[in-house]
């Protein structure tokens, strides 16, 4: 028997478990096969760490629900009105083999697209549901039928291959390996590259190429504001670098002048001091001018001339080393003198 179905997150279904007295049958983990009316299916691929293996994403709409076995008063399937069935999302995986045929079919080429009569169409997908059903009631009456409530497992993500739903997707795929162009020359084929006969067309047309010279010197002219506003651009960074400067000059000052920092312990402990042993020194003998140094910047005539008569004078000035004669006689004077003075102290102590 075949009824209309409810889906389990209907407030009816919420209404039936509370309700005592009710004659009601729970079934958990109910094999079945989903009708599902496709409405889109797009090729899409995994991430880097899956080499990027690609697979298929199909979106739709729950039409039925047979269940392998039936369900209690001899319920075959639960269907739903177009519009009233859950959305479903199904990812299919290729396997191995089938990469292979997508491959010798042109998977790499620019002309590889999913296949449009697959879309449109009611699909059988493997799933599993918790199944709600509500008896009818002990007076029969005509058209009271058990009324069905279902929870799909997964509907949101179902996973399913060609060995699950026995759809070998791969095989609906168009050959494009022939009329295909491989996708890394793609853009080679969007300029309109067309197949050569036995002339040979040339890729870019004369007026293509007289655009591409305008284009070139259009863009090797100077533009004429770009030095006034370079010339702006400059005054400006020496500006800033001017205030950068000044506030780091200031920062060191209050650094300085702020008791406790290591600035303030470096001007006080080891500069000050510094300074005024500097000015303590005196002048080394290389800040001293030489005579020779001196007589060279002295240009006036008249002052050398004076010069050189002290010097003269000096030279006469100077006494003649005495003889060995002489040195003698002045010794025996100088003894003579001790003589008499050594006499003379000896008269004054009789």
């Amino acid at each position: 028997m075949r009824t209309a179905g409810l889906t389990m997150n209907d407030v009816w279904a919420h209404r039936v478990l509370r309700e005592r007295g009710v004659d009601t049958y729970r079934l958990e983990g109910v094999v079945a096969e989903l009708g599902v009316m496709v409405e889109s299916l797009d090729l899409k691929h995994r991430g880097k760490e899956e080499n990027y293996r690609p697979y298929l994403h199909m979106t739709g709409e729950l039409r039925s629900v047979t269940p392998a076995e039936a369900l209690p008063f001899g319920i075959t399937q639960v269907t739903y009105s177009p519009g009233q069935g859950e959305k479903v999302d199904a990812f299919y995986e290729f396997d191995d083999q089938q990469l292979v045929v997508l491959a010798g079919k042109g998977y790499f080429t620019s002309g590889f697209t999913v296949p449009e009569q697959v879309t449109g169409i009611e699909w059988e997908l493997p799933a599993t549901a918790d199944v709600l059903v509500l008896a009818p009631s002990e007076v029969q009456t005509e058209g009271d039928v058990p009324v069905v409530f279902t929870q799909i497992h997964g509907i949101g993500g179902l996973e399913i291959d060609l060995e699950s739903s026995g759809y070998d997707l791969a095989g609906y795929f168009a050959d494009q390996s022939k009329n295909g162009v491989p996708r890394a020359e793609a853009v080679v084929d969007a300029r309109g590259l067309k197949s050569r006969s036995d002339a040979i067309d040339p890729l870019f047309t004369e007026d293509e190429l007289a655009l591409n010279t305008e284009t070139k010197q259009v863009v090797g002219a100077p533009a004429p504001e770009a030095a006034p506003v370079a010339d702006g651009m400059n005054a400006r960074l020496r500006q800033i670098e001017a205030e950068i400067a000044a506030e780091r000059e200031h920062y060191k000052t209050e650094r300085a002048s702020t008791e406790g920092t290591t600035e303030n312990l470096y001007r006080e402990r080891v500069a000050a001091p510094l300074h005024r042993a500097e000015e303590q020194e005196v002048p080394s003998a290389s800040s001293v001018p030489t005579p020779e140094a001196q007589r060279d910047l002295n240009l006036d005539p008249d002052l050398e001339e004076e010069e050189k008569k002290e010097e003269e004078t000096r030279r006469h000035e100077v006494k003649p080393v005495p003889s060995l004669d002489e040195r003698k006689r002045q010794v025996a004077q100088r003894a003579a003198d001790l003589d008499f003075g050594v006499d003379d102290e000896q008269s004054l102590g009789s």
